[in-house]
């Protein structure tokens, strides 16, 4: 019996022990929050938009993929917008070789700071687009423009989205918009074409020369989208 009440009290006085030691310690500090990515540095953003400026950056540059075509302006470009395109060549919605493989290669955070310098860029000697468009279309244009009901997404003047994760495109490249047109109405392509539910239906509402004749006129506008010069980087802008 004795040995028994022996081990229960050793039990007891070991049980209390660690009761103690534990409400004893130190309670962690709980971890610090991260702190928010930084915005590029200069230099680091050089390092960035370099594989964009040899074709971006040159006026009238032609890819040859799916077909030859000029680049599309992208200075002026609304910043969500890019990073949404950026994102979707990532993701393969929209297929490209080069663009995808490009932007694979980068951070969400790469995707933010050349998003963000595209938007900027040229902006000093950028005209605002006018309230309303620049010139009116013919009868036929007119036509598809209230049937593709272009200005319900892309503004009364094309040039002021009524999202930023819509794209301008007044007075960007004819050739580039038809290509773009085409490719949401591409099917089963595994290399080209482009996930969009709104504009595949959309598109697939015309004809290849309606297409065209849209493209023709929206690039005749006048835009806020430029080309600017690999030259103009190196002066900080």
């Amino acid at each position: 019996m004795n040995k028994l009440l022996n081990t229960l009290f050793a039990l007891c006085v070991a049980g209390a022990t660690t009761l103690a030691q534990a409400q004893s310690a130190p309670v962690a500090a709980p971890a610090p929050a991260a702190a928010p990515a930084a915005p590029a540095s200069p230099k680091s953003l050089e390092a960035k938009v370099a594989m964009c400026v040899g074709c971006h950056g040159i006026i009238g540059y032609k890819g040859t993929f799916p077909e030859v075509y000029r680049v599309p302006k992208i200075a002026g470009q609304n910043a969500k917008y890019i990073a949404a395109a950026l994102n979707a060549y990532r993701t393969g919605d929209r297929k490209h070789p080069t663009m995808r493989g490009i932007a694979a290669s980068l951070s969400d955070q790469d995707i933010t700071d050349i998003a963000n310098y595209y938007e900027k860029l040229g902006a000093e000697d950028r005209k605002p687009a006018g309230d309303k468009l620049s010139h009116e279309p013919d009868d036929k244009v007119a036509g598809l423009m209230a049937k593709a009901a272009c200005v319900s997404c892309h503004g009364a003047n094309l040039s002021r989205p009524i999202d930023p994760s819509y794209p301008k495109i007044a007075g960007q490249y004819p050739d580039y918009l038809f290509v773009a047109l085409k490719a949401y109405k591409t099917e089963g392509n595994p290399a080209v074409g482009r996930n969009n539910g709104v504009m595949g239906a959309i598109a697939k509402q015309f004809s290849l020369p309606e297409l065209k004749a849209l493209a023709e006129y929206v690039g005749s506008l006048d835009g806020e989208l430029a080309t600017v010069p690999e030259s103009r980087f190196h002066k900080g802008h």
